[in-house]
């Protein structure tokens, strides 16, 4: 079996290859010790799980090994989202939180995410004390911990309720389509739109742990049936979250997909222009830049980290941080959470609708028209360990003035992989052009290479990363 390793988000694994109950018990005593030693273990843990097969299960493995250790549990009683869980910890003041979910991965992972006592992801300092205790032995002091199921999602849901406006959503008259991707999101925003007398239609709202047909991550190919549906069902626009129910992706009233970062742009803006309301801006390494150009446009400082929401949590805990997110759908409000939270922002991205009088279409378009053409896109090259290794060499040599994809590099960052901003002739002329940058990263884990770019059009995105396919592919 492989060792247990917590990457940028917790530790996930193959079931019954190396997720099984042996090694999700050596992921829980780690966690249980550094509770011991960190926390306060008298507060307890909150442990919850997904729509994934053997979740509830394995949910009951770490109940059971943090009861061992004398740490009461509260246990959920049903399918919880992640942003419930982080939720129920800060709520109960709980010593942290295990979830038991593998996010968006295929329907044959699973995995175990940590939140701290604050509600949310583990800052990198916690996940390496976690990681420090996985082979220690637990140490049991007599005390049996007692394990008391519960439901997490009302008092969630309560709040979420109360971060949006409903009665101008529903004044708006907007329809919307809602896909939970068989996902623990299942009837949460249905459900708020239902009593609020929202027009909506859920879509992969029943529990099927094989996520027939998709992997449960908004964004093609897998939404493509939504994009057929917003446009089938005359809806507005089309909200979607991934597995765990902590990322967000949307269609627009056209069937055309929507970026996270496009999303986060959108909120980000209303934020700032609609409620005012103080504090920086965090973006990971793999964001788009228009985020910068808004920030810059309302005098917001704007901070740049790694990959991984645990950086954004970090920066929420440490500096006056209003909004924060990644590449991949998540993001967060701290004076929500520290943490991101799918449905949350599927509220907030209806009431801007309803707020600007505008469609999800529209917004994109006012948007890209006030900071510029912002396109982007990502490709994940599924290559073996020596082939990624050998690019990722060569990317290292190259600097400033050399070519790359067939482009001058005019600078080159390294904070998290390497990036290539590149003199991209095919900008040239139009107005406030996006600058086109590109970015390798290698997983550390897993035989993959992900090519990420951002140009002033979707032709420009496409033939940049295709000729960084071609130069990973020793062209």
């Amino acid at each position: 079996m492989a060792a247990v390793k917590f990457g940028t988000d917790g530790w996930r694994g193959i079931i019954a290859d190396d997720f099984t109950y042996a090694n999700v018990r050596v992921a829980a005593r780690a966690i249980a010790i550094y509770v011991l030693r960190h926390e306060d273990a008298a507060r307890g843990v909150c442990v919850a799980w997904d729509t994934r097969f053997g979740s509830q299960a394995f949910a009951g493995v770490v109940a059971e090994v943090l009861a061992q250790a004398g740490i009461p549990v509260w246990l959920a009683d049903r399918v919880t989202p992640t942003p419930a869980l982080s939720f129920a910890v800060r709520a109960r003041g709980a010593a942290g939180g295990v979830m038991i979910t593998s996010s968006h991965n295929p329907a044959e992972w699973n995995g175990v995410k940590y939140k701290a006592s604050y509600g949310g992801s583990g800052k990198p300092s916690i996940i390496a004390q976690i990681e420090g205790y996985l082979d220690e032995p637990l140490i049991e002091n007599g005390t049996r911990g007692l394990i008391e199921e519960v439901d997490f999602n009302p008092a969630y849901i309560a709040a979420i309720e109360k971060f949006a406006d409903l009665e101008a959503i529903r004044a708006s008259g907007y329809k919307f389509l809602i896909d939970v991707m068989y996902g623990a999101g299942r009837g949460v925003v249905a459900g708020i739109f239902g009593r609020a007398g929202i027009p909506f239609v859920e879509m992969r709202g029943e529990i099927n742990p094989a996520f027939p047909g998709i992997n449960p991550e908004p964004i093609l190919p897998h939404i493509a049936e939504t994009q057929r549906r917003v446009v089938e069902e005359k809806c507005d626009a089309g909200l979607v979250t991934d597995g765990d129910a902590d990322r967000i992706g949307a269609v627009d009233e056209h069937g055309n997909v929507v970026d996270a970062h496009k999303i986060f742009a959108i909120i980000l803006k209303w934020l700032l222009e609609r409620k005012g309301w103080p504090g920086d801006v965090t973006r990971a390494f793999n964001t788009t830049l228009m985020l910068d150009r808004i920030a810059a446009k309302h005098g917001r400082r704007l901070h740049e980290h790694g990959i991984g929401f645990k950086y954004v949590c970090d920066l929420m805990l440490t500096e006056d941080i209003l909004i924060g997110g990644e590449e991949s759908g998540g993001v967060g409000i701290s004076r929500h959470l520290p943490e991101r939270d799918g449905m949350l922002n599927s509220l907030l991205l209806a009431q801007v609708m309803a707020d600007e009088k505008k469609t999800l279409g529209e917004l994109v378009a006012a948007l890209q028209a006030e900071f510029g053409e912002h396109q982007y896109g990502r490709i994940d090259m599924h290559i073996d360990e020596e082939l990624k290794q050998a690019a990722i060499a060569r990317a290292k040599t190259i600097q400033a003035g050399a070519e790359f994809a067939g482009l001058k590099v005019l600078r080159v960052e390294t904070l998290d992989g390497i990036k290539f901003f590149l003199e991209n002739d095919a900008c040239k002329g139009r107005e406030k052009a996006a600058e086109t940058w590109l970015l390798l990263r290698a997983s550390g884990t897993e035989p993959l290479l992900r090519v990420y770019c951002e140009s002033c059009s979707v032709e420009s995105v496409n033939a940049v990363l295709k000729a960084a396919e071609s130069f990973v592919l020793g062209g």
